[in-house]
């Protein structure tokens, strides 16, 4: 018996060691690869990164968005923390019988609460094991390797249940309270000698052992990296959240090409999101371009980024990936490592024909057009991933190195080179728009400094509110507003350049760069301390990117300034507006900066009005269609994602749907319109029903 005894402790410090030495080896490999991407600047601000760690990682706050999921998720994250003193204590009973951890008097009460956390953590497998197959939630993969973690994280419980109750048998204790289910099941077996009952608990035991450590190596090996990475990339997720795009250095005479075109193009923190993603489908689900049935798929964008990170990086540093090696020689990513210790890395690819182009063949062209840089993906994302950012990257080095765009973008992005506008009207005529109205004041820096007068606000009108005919009404009421409230400000009239912000999201960082140049040089010529402007995607751009070239003005979106006056009581909405409105949250005031209260506020304060929310809204919110540079691009895939949203937002049924937004009001009025409703459900911005509410019938609303 003796013999045993030591027969089995050499058997464990074997297997555990080997388990634990193959763990290492995949994590450092992984380590490896990431830090075959761009070295790049971090702010270590260690309590903002600390503070993210208890929110969303051990407050699962983005988790639990999806309350079903993300409750089946809290029970396996606690209770796999918790049940690990649990396991320490059944494997101490293996490799010393008769003795349990050293708790004394907490034993008992130790022993009780391990097998309610087990209990949990079943409830949480079955669980899990229903939303994937019986449920077959949409977002969720099915087939055997989605269930392997349910297998593992089973058997690791139904063996410990099964092990403690034949420790009870074993060493003939009395069945107790503190361990009702071990009791239950030992009372069923109580007919076993305590021989028998002691070979069912090594047996038990060394299930147990070997799916645990089995489990450990199987985790840095799959979607369960994300254990590990994920902390990790939350930690150093960027500080701004991810709101605003890195600059390229055009002086930098060491850069071949623009842009992201390699695996080894992305910066390390990039690629340390693609070992983090959980594969939860969350982002798909509520991407616009997927929604829609467009061949984007944010989640697949990243999975298959690590999948060819890993190929890389196996023929780069000659590293298997995957272990025990001798059980997945036939892998690509093994094959590569093998193949280049005698003749280097490219030789290796090309002698296994494994040469694709990151893309074109692992991304393709129609996925990186797909995306309407809208957010919702990173939104959604329980670890962090900045899909948009990797994307953007990506058009960027299509745009800058290899010349192409799509050509509806190119004719876009040419006109606004040659006349500051993507329809390419004559920049002469863009102060034109308010001469359309006599009961408003609008004057140019110019008259102001002429007539020897001061503004406090820039009014930024953008390319739609001084070209297009819908929009110049938005900028009409929000500039009659500003008369009424007593605010002064001024226009840059045929001066003002386009704000950069579609050529930033389509790729062409050149042609963005050189126009927010332009604009700060402008802005600092005319002493501008404050701007305001109806356009969320300038209001994006000033506030959160051009900073990084040195821009340094206040910047308010008009429902901001808006909602300030009418708390000021410097506009009072004193005519009732009876309609039964909807807010569309835009995707550029709202995910990237968080305004939702103003808009909404506003029409709080105007008299007759009913708000409704659409199910979508706020963060939620799904997209117009008209982010990333995508409004200058026929749709041609799927359904139209304004008209999907213009579904969504008629299950409320609204009188008016409004907006804060240019762009979203186009789009949203082009989806009544598809829809047919346009006779019955009317689309303003807020500053048109504003308006309305403090001037009466004076003030006339155009849909």
């Amino acid at each position: 018996m003796k013999e045993l005894f030591w027969i089995n402790w050499f058997a464990f410090l074997v297997v555990t060691a080997y388990a634990i030495s193959l763990f290492v080896y995949v994590v450092r490999t992984r380590i490896t690869y990431i830090k075959l991407g761009k070295k790049t600047e971090f702010d270590n601000n260690v309590k903002k990164r600390l503070n993210n760690i208890w929110i969303n990682v051990f407050g699962q706050k983005k988790l639990l968005k999806d309350k079903k999921s993300g409750l089946i998720h809290v029970m396996f994250f606690y209770g796999f923390i918790l049940v690990q003193f649990g396991a320490i204590d059944f494997i101490w009973k293996g490799l010393a019988p008769s003795s349990h951890l050293p708790l004394g008097p907490l034993y008992p009460g130790f022993k009780s609460f391990q097998e309610i956390v087990t209990l949990i953590i079943l409830v949480a497998v079955i669980w899990a094991f229903y939303r994937r197959y019986i449920e077959k939630l949409a977002r969720l993969k099915r087939g055997f390797y989605p269930s392997l973690v349910l297998i593992f994280i089973g058997g690791l419980m139904l063996s410990v249940l099964l092990g403690n109750s034949m420790s009870i048998i074993w060493h003939e204790h009395s069945l107790t309270w503190t361990e009702p289910v071990a009791s239950s099941i030992a009372a069923l077996f109580s007919w076993m000698s305590p021989v028998a009952a002691a070979v069912v608990f090594y047996f038990s035991w060394w299930v147990h052992l070997l799916l645990l450590l089995a489990f450990l190596v199987y985790v840095p090996q799959s979607k369960h990296a994300h254990l590990i990475a994920g902390p990790a990339n939350v930690y150093l997720e960027p500080l701004d959240g991810g709101k605003k795009l890195a600059p390229i250095d055009f002086e930098d005479e060491t850069q071949e090409s623009f842009g992201v075109g390699k695996i080894s193009e992305f910066t390390n923190l990039q690629l340390v999101d693609l070992y983090a993603c959980v594969e939860c489908g969350r982002c798909t689900n509520m991407c616009p371009a997927s929604g829609t049935g467009k061949m984007l798929s944010p989640m697949d964008i990243m999975t298959k980024l690590r999948d060819h990170l890993t190929n890389y990086g196996a023929a780069v540093t000659q590293k298997q990936p995957w272990v025990p090696a001798f059980a997945f020689a036939g892998t690509v990513g093994n094959q590569l490592a093998k193949a280049a210790r005698g003749q280097g890395a490219e030789e290796a690819a090309a002698a296994l024909n494994y040469e694709p182009s990151m893309i074109g063949e692992i991304i393709t062209e129609e996925e990186l057009w797909a995306c309407t840089t809208c957010r919702n993906c990173e939104d959604q994302c329980p670890v962090m991933n900045k899909h948009v950012s990797h994307i953007i990257d990506m058009r960027r080095y299509l745009v800058l190195t290899e010349g192409k765009m799509n050509p509806d973008a190119q004719r876009a992005m040419q006109n606004i080179e040659r006349q500051g506008n993507p329809w390419g009207l004559n920049r002469k005529e863009k102060e034109n728009w308010r001469d359309s109205r006599e009961d408003i004041f609008v004057p140019t820096i110019k008259e102001m400094k002429k007539a020897g007068e001061d503004f406090e606000y820039l009014f930024w009108v953008g390319s739609m509110g001084a070209f297009d005919n819908r929009s110049q009404k938005i900028a009409l009421s929000f500039a009659k507003l500003l008369n009424e409230a007593g605010v002064t400000f001024a226009i840059l009239g045929n001066k003002e350049k386009n704000s950069g912000d579609t050529p930033r999201r389509l790729g062409n960082e050149f042609l963005f760069q050189e126009l927010a140049t332009a604009n700060i040089a402008e802005f600092e010529k005319n002493d501008v301390k404050k701007i305001v402007t109806i356009d969320p995607h300038a209001y994006n751009i000033f506030k959160n990117e051009y900073p990084d070239f040195g821009f340094k003005a206040e910047v308010y979106h008009h429902t901001e300034l808006l909602d300030q006056l009418v708390k000021e009581g410097r506009l009072q909405p004193r005519y009732a507006v009876n309609e039964k409105i909807t807010f569309h949250d835009s995707c550029y005031l709202g995910r990237y900066n968080e305004v939702y209260d103003p808009p909404r506020e506003i029409l709080k304060s105007i008299p007759g009005v009913t708000l409704v929310e659409i199910k979508r809204h706020r963060e939620n919110a799904m997209c117009c269609g008209a982010g990333g540079g995508l409004m200058w691009m026929e749709e041609d895939a799927g359904q139209r994602v304004n008209v999907a949203r213009t579904e969504q937002a008629l299950e409320v049924n609204p009188s008016i749907i409004s907006s804060g937004c240019p762009y979203c009001l186009t789009m949203l009025s082009d989806g009544t319109k598809a829809k047919e409703v346009e006779d019955t459900v009317k689309t303003y911005d807020v500053a048109e029903l504003l308006e309305k509410a403090v001037f009466g019938e004076e003030a006339e609303l155009v849909s």
